[in-house]
């Protein structure tokens, strides 16, 4: 029992020289950090070993043009966010379902704004879910003309799924 009693008092001795020494340590390392610490200018850009690619998809699969035009806006948005950083982005807007309504040269209440867009920034692209567009053209009896800036794909959905599981951020506006 004694021995029990020596080993507690010298655990208790070292505990307490620990916590005597850290917070010193602790305040030099904080000094240290604060001054390596860079400022606003600085931080927002990062060293050019750091850039990355980065990759979003926005879904639409809505025919509201005020969805429409949110996904629009997120899309210029990070665009312009990235390219002010000296970073590359890639963004690809998928319609499907009644979303197809985006993309079809016909129905198009933001046709003006996605050839703009795509003039000015060749970072964004529209991708339109191919099995929709048939089944629009067998439901309308005709075919359904996209706008030229789209591109087909099999499906939308599968599009949106394999863009995330290779990585990509997911965003539905």
């Amino acid at each position: 029992m004694m021995e029990f009693g020596r080993f507690a008092r010298a655990a208790l001795g070292a505990l307490v020289a620990l916590l005597i020494v850290a917070p010193s340590a602790t305040a030099q390392e904080k000094k240290q950090t604060i001054a390596k610490k860079p400022t606003t200018a600085q931080s927002s850009k990062r060293p050019a070993t750091e850039k990355k690619q980065h990759n979003l998809v926005l879904q639409v699969n809505t025919n509201e043009p005020a969805m429409m035009n949110l996904a629009l806006n997120n899309a210029t948005n990070v665009a312009q966010y990235y390219k002010d950083l000296g970073e590359k982005v890639t963004i690809e807007i998928v319609t499907f379902g009644p979303g197809l309504h985006m993309l079809r040269d016909d129905t198009s209440p933001v046709k003006a704004r996605i050839t703009a867009i795509t003039a000015s920034t060749p970072a964004i692209s529209f991708k339109a879910c191919g099995n929709t567009q048939e089944n629009m053209s067998k439901a309308e009896n005709k075919e359904i003309a996209l706008v030229s800036e789209a591109k087909v794909v099999k499906s939308g959905v599968v599009r949106v799924m394999e863009l995330q599981e290779r990585g990509w951020s997911y965003v539905k506006p």
